[in-house]
């Protein structure tokens, strides 16, 4: 097995050398600069997000990772292809949006499309379909997107040349960027993935959106998990959010401090969103509600964690169409970007919002509600939480959202959950697959 600095850089032994003495001399710089211990923090990662994104096509693709393995550089095509992007991109109402969605056949980023589609915005997706689950689901819902006539490019966000192309071909006004590695628990597993693509490939959009001109206005999806450890409650955006509770939360937090600096010195437009525990039709596979429905249906016991001193688990349940209209709210009133070609002119907005829905609910309150809807008893194991990364609760303060945005969550978990298990049973039926691991 190769030394770590061979993988990192794989090239000559003079280039190895010379890249070396530059990484240990950013590193000798880094440390005599930044003091405090929640910076050096948070600015290691941005080291690392530089690092990755250098390394990414060199290294990361053929690391052996099963989720790097989408790289793009033959995704992009010919004249027709070229055609079917343009097409997407047409806009159908007046002042519409043009819109480059990440993640694009994901659980949010799916709905979202199809919810600027149907108002007339033009749309082009991005995905690099990956295994983290089942990629049949994510086929599924570009087949769904297709239908509304929305393209998806088959590419990395960390594909600079591919992301060149496509601004090329088509003068983006807004991006919707939902494209990352989820998952508390998996961040465990493999840490790798979560640099790849909640930093590295972060960096990468941001460094293509600050080069074009006009600079598009970035909305891009944060997470409740940034406020970690914080145990004031409900969470708000002026909380401090320097304790996460794992490796995803960790490289969220990253990402609203590299969306800051570019911000900056750049003049992007950008808004973050802190999206809290978003379930519904199409969702992910690896979610509990998810999995709970699987499980119940099989005949399966489900796990049900505890926190300490045997506490229920709660978690601020948002259902998809109310996180689209934040998304959607977000996307039209986040001001223009102030620069062009990388140049400032002048201070652009920085926002984050949080989007929840207010009604923090119980993990076997979300059980008995599952039973209700499917007819059946659940099998339940319950166990004390491991120390994996979970949060014990999470619920979310959106005065600002209400305030700024004019978010308004409508759905509670009742009417939610019926609506996905009506999906379930009628994309799956009663019968599906083997369980992923489950994320709260």
């Amino acid at each position: 097995m190769p030394p770590l600095e061979e993988e990192l850089f794989p090239s000559t032994p003079g280039k190895i050398k010379s890249d070396r003495l530059h990484f240990n001399s950013m590193n000798r710089t880094f440390h005599r600069c930044f003091a405090s211990t929640s910076t050096m923090f948070l600015w290691a990662l941005f080291l690392i997000a530089l690092t990755a994104s250098y390394i990414s096509f060199q290294s990361f693709v053929t690391s052996g990772s099963r989720y790097l393995h989408h790289t793009s550089h033959n995704s992009i095509g010919d004249l027709r292809w070229e055609k079917q992007i343009r097409s997407s991109a047409q806009i159908r109402r007046q002042s519409g949006l043009t819109v480059l969605v990440t993640g694009a056949a994901g659980f949010v980023g799916s709905h979202v499309s199809v919810a600027l589609k149907k108002r007339g915005d033009g749309v082009v997706g991005i995905d690099n379909f990956n295994d983290y689950y089942d990629p049949s689901l994510k086929k599924s819902r570009r087949s769904m997107l297709e239908s509304q006539h929305i393209f998806i490019v088959k590419g990395d966000i960390n594909d600079q040349r591919l992301l060149a192309k496509l601004f090329e071909i088509v003068p983006f006004t807004h991006v919707m960027h939902l494209a990352a590695q989820a998952g508390v628990r998996y961040a465990m597993e493999n840490p790798m993935s979560y640099v790849h693509s909640n930093i590295a490939g972060l960096v990468t959009l941001l460094e293509q959106c600050k080069s074009s001109d006009p600079q598009p206005a970035i909305v891009w999806a944060s997470s409740s998990s940034v406020y970690g450890l914080n145990e004031k409650v409900p969470f708000s955006e002026s909380d401090q959010t320097d304790q996460p509770a794992s490796l995803y939360a960790a490289t969220k937090k990253a990402g609203e401090e590299i969306t800051h600096t570019y911000n900056h010195i750049y003049g992007l437009s950008i808004t973050g969103l802190r999206f809290f525990t978003v379930y519904g039709p199409w969702g992910r596979p690896d979610m509990a509600y998810f999995s709970f429905t699987k499980n119940i249906l099989q005949g399966k016991p489900i796990t049900v964690y505890r926190g300490k001193d045997r506490v229920d688990l709660a978690r601020d349940f948002t259902y998809i169409d109310d996180i689209v209209k934040g998304c959607v709210a977000s996307l039209d009133t986040a001001g223009k970007s102030t620069g062009s070609g990388g140049k400032k002119r002048g201070p652009a907005p920085y926002r984050i919002y949080n989007l929840g829905n207010t009604s923090p609910v119980t993990v076997p309150a979300l059980v008995s509600i599952l039973e209700k809807n499917l007819k059946l008893k659940a099998k339940k194991n319950v166990v004390e939480m491991p120390g994996n990364g979970d949060v014990p609760f999470t619920h979310a303060n959106i005065s600002l959202a209400q305030r700024e945005l004019g978010y308004k969550p409508t759905t509670d978990l009742s009417t939610g959950l019926k609506k996905f298990v009506k999906w379930y049973l009628t994309y799956y039926g009663y019968n599906h697959g083997k369980g992923n691991s489950v994320n709260l």
